[in-house]
């Protein structure tokens, strides 16, 4: 069995969403187990040496190397390419894992890159720091302009990359205009789809060639485990991503593999549960006197409501929102919290907390925080699973805090 082998895609085709999150890609054993099997094994054995000297060759079928297939892992590979309706998928380690993969597998010294400026920070030292140190050049601009994406195209642009919504400033970036121009130009769109996630948003509708995702964001959804995706075309996986993956090494356990299989049964509930505690809290936050610039993408005020409502089916489980009163405000407010917890992850199933300037994009220079949005009082707020109207309290008795 290989990486793709035994499972029945024209079975699968005609399954709706529901059922892909629950039952895609599962692959069972002589022994007939109901949850899916963990091969927890780096190696495998074969019954000839002939066998081996097959398998390395591509002439038969069966696993080698965990780092290069294993079968728990083909199973969340096959169930996140259901999900996303994509020819391929293959996981990594980490969601930065998905997204350094993704661009440098396809990248030569003297190729340029158009990014959206507002990314998360980990993302911004990929474009900022690695890319160009290995002899790329890369061009930032204001994702929701799109005369900005058009003017930074030159003859060298092999790779449009960007996330929408972005981290933390939930700005939008319009898919079907971006993603259009990158074909027309002949260049590969990679979009970062974590906020949204495959449930309320499919980039490769819209023309996106590569998506990726941090799997250990709603995905798992329960602060267990790391992960990542990168979701994309049989020619790209073939041509770019396969060597990569199998000669670099960011390969996902077979145990975190397990446990985003079974996160995967449960995202459709619990990201609905979320995106209505989000929009619920959204409203509440927006006419307190101690915020400003309460921002989610399906509240009517949001700059790009409109798009939000073309590109995405809900508007997720974030809401951010700047503090008046700077830092100092924000660490109060945060503080006075008695249910929600202070993390730098989101997508959870407990409602999490961040400062974002502080410590998800504590390396960008106050200057560029401030040309992305972010400011010493900017709050992220991750909704999580609770009941709303205890999250609503508990903001409240903090606010009050405030003065």
């Amino acid at each position: 069995m290989t990486r793709n082998a035994g499972f029945d895609r024209e079975k699968t085709k005609d399954w709706r969403l529901e059922t892909r999150l629950v039952r895609g890609g599962t692959l069972r054993t002589e022994l007939g187990e109901n949850s899916e099997a963990m091969f927890n094994t780096s190696s495998f054995v074969y019954d000839a040496a002939e066998e081996a000297a097959a398998r390395f060759a591509g002439e038969a079928e069966g696993f080698t190397y965990s780092r290069l297939g294993n079968p728990t892992i083909a199973m969340f590979e096959e169930r996140m390419r259901l999900i996303e309706g994509s020819e391929q998928a293959r996981a990594t380690a980490t969601g930065m894992a998905a997204v350094t993969a993704a661009l440098l597998c396809q990248l030569r010294a003297g190729d340029h890159v158009v990014a959206s400026r507002a990314l998360f920070g980990s993302c911004r030292y990929i474009t900022d720091t690695l890319l160009p140190q290995f002899g790329m050049e890369v061009t930032l601009v204001e994702g929701p302009d799109n005369a900005a994406w058009e003017r930074a195209v030159r003859d060298n642009t092999k790779v449009f990359f960007l996330e929408t919504p972005a981290n933390p400033t939930l700005n939008l970036v319009d898919l079907a205009f971006v993603c259009g121009l990158a074909k027309r130009r002949g260049i590969c769109t990679v979009v970062d789809n974590v906020f949204a996630t495959p449930l309320l948003q499919k980039p490769m509708e819209f023309g996106a060639d590569v998506v990726v995702y941090s799997g250990t964001k709603h995905i798992d959804g329960q602060g267990r485990v790391l992960g990542g995706a990168v979701c994309c075309s049989k020619r790209f996986f073939d041509d770019n991503l396969n060597q990569y993956m199998r000669h670099t090494g960011p390969a996902i356990s077979p145990f975190n593999a397990w446990v985003l299989l079974k996160g995967l049964e449960t995202l459709d509930l619990r990201v609905t549960r979320m995106c209505e505690n989000a929009a619920k809290g959204a409203d509440f936050l927006a006419g307190q006197p101690q915020l400003e610039n309460v921002l989610y993408p399906f509240r009517t005020d949001h700059p790009q409501y409109e798009l939000a409502k073309r590109q995405m089916k809900g508007g997720g489980s974030i809401v951010t929102f700047d503090v008046k009163g700077g830092r100092d405000a924000a660490f109060k407010l945060m503080n006075a919290l008695q249910i929600i917890d202070i993390s730098n992850n989101l997508g959870d199933s407990k409602t999490l907390i961040t400062h974002p300037a502080s410590t998800t994009h504590q390396r960008l220079s106050v200057e560029e925080r401030a040309a992305v949005g972010i400011t010493e009082g900017t709050i992220r707020l991750s909704f999580g699973l609770e009941n709303g109207d205890d999250l609503i309290d508990d903001l409240a008795q903090a606010l009050r805090k405030l003065g």
